[in-house]
């Protein structure tokens, strides 16, 4: 096999040698219990009222990768699926691409920025490591009324996220939530890997989650679960507090994402079809009733491979890794904007999201469109 195809596995990612008693790998993701049978949802109906994303202008092509490392268009196309992706100018931060994603958004819904009582940020590039980028966020925005925070899930920072907002809106604590997801992946990619330069690019996309009358769209159930015996297959090995930066950790090159490259492939078509058909069986489905599958786009391989192991109809499949990447955190918006956009998703229509992600996080979310 090739060692620079990206779906191999690099050099076991142990940068600091402090790993190495992790259990043989059929043990480490074996399969969980299955989960209660009854929708998780409580409290009020909760829907998504609108949806913006935002990429940055600045579009980095193959033909433009093929310069700057050991690769080519057709190589990069075939096990990625990916032609393009857009990228920030320097100086641009997570919390500028949000805001313009947000503020559309928030516009969509007939709102305001004081409308929204909670925001949260789903981003594994934070403008800093603190304040939080939902801090910076609010401000940018003027949402004077709200508190929030980021959620770090990596790919599945945007599943995640919207469960949290629709559950703090299900509560009653307030009518309407904010939930973001924004990544700008290239200020942690090694320009000269090209197992992981190829892959990745920046955007964002934000909704607004409110209080909503059942029959005007609703979240309706929600799966997700993290495995943290993978953790070492995918990851930025320094700058937190295991290995704080320093001289040896530049020199190493630890600032940049790492990843298992096979191992992370076989774990996202496994875990997209488990984790899904777990929610469609929880709620009495089969594949014939899902009018659109949203999986995040990491690889388009990937989201084939599980969506033909669920018996999904390749024409209820969205995938516009093409165009943009993986984005991260923002793939899932992204690809719902282009569904809407293309007719592909109506009103009334059942949606299903999944996600895998870094950690390893997994995460599936069931919705009934709403507009």
């Amino acid at each position: 096999m090739d060692p620079m195809d990206p779906m191999n596995p690099i050099n076991p990612i142990n940068p600091m040698n402090n790993v190495g008693t992790d259990p043989p790998m059929e043990e480490r993701f074996a399969p969980r219990a299955r989960p209660k049978r009854s929708p998780r949802y409580g409290g009020r109906p909760t829907a998504i009222t609108s949806l913006a994303t935002y990429v940055p202008p600045r579009v980095l092509t193959n033909a433009d990768l093929e310069k700057l490392v050991e690769t080519t268009d057709a190589w990069i196309l075939q096990r990625t699926g990916i032609r393009e992706r857009h990228i920030v100018d320097p100086g641009v931060a997570a919390s500028d691409l949000a805001k313009e994603a947000a503020l559309k958004a928030i516009e969509r819904a007939g709102l305001t920025p004081d409308d929204i009582g909670f925001i949260v940020v789903g981003t594994v590039t934070p403008d800093m490591m603190f304040p939080s980028t939902a801090c910076l966020l609010q401000h940018k925005i003027g949402a004077h009324r709200a508190w929030g925070f980021d959620l770090s899930a990596a790919c599945s920072g945007f599943t995640y996220a919207l469960t949290t907002a629709s559950q703090i809106v299900a509560s009653g604590a307030h009518d309407h939530a904010l939930v973001v997801g924004a990544d700008v992946m290239t200020s942690i990619i090694d320009y000269q890997d090209r197992a992981t330069c190829v892959i990745f690019g920046d955007g964002a996309g934000a909704c607004v989650v409110s209080a909503a009358p059942a029959d005007e769209g609703a979240i309706l159930d929600y799966e997700h679960e993290i495995d943290g015996s993978g953790g070492a297959a995918l990851c930025m090995p320094a700058g937190g507090s295991l290995h704080p930066p320093s001289q040896e950790t530049i020199d190493r090159r630890l600032h940049y994402v790492k990843q298992d490259g096979q191992t992370v492939f076989k774990f996202a078509v496994r875990k997209t079809e488990e984790i899904s058909r777990r929610i469609m069986e929880r709620n009495g489905l089969t594949p014939d009733d899902i009018d659109l599958f949203v999986s995040h786009q990491a690889n388009r391989r990937i989201i084939q491979s599980a969506s033909e192991k669920l018996g999904i109809d390749p024409d209820k499949v969205i995938i516009n890794i093409e165009r943009f990447g993986n984005t991260t955190a923002a793939t899932i918006p992204l690809a719902l904007n282009d569904a809407v956009c293309s007719g592909r998703l109506k009103k009334g229509d059942l949606v299903l999201l999944a996600s895998v992600g870094a950690g390893f996080t997994v995460g599936s979310v069931l919705v009934r469109w709403g507009f």
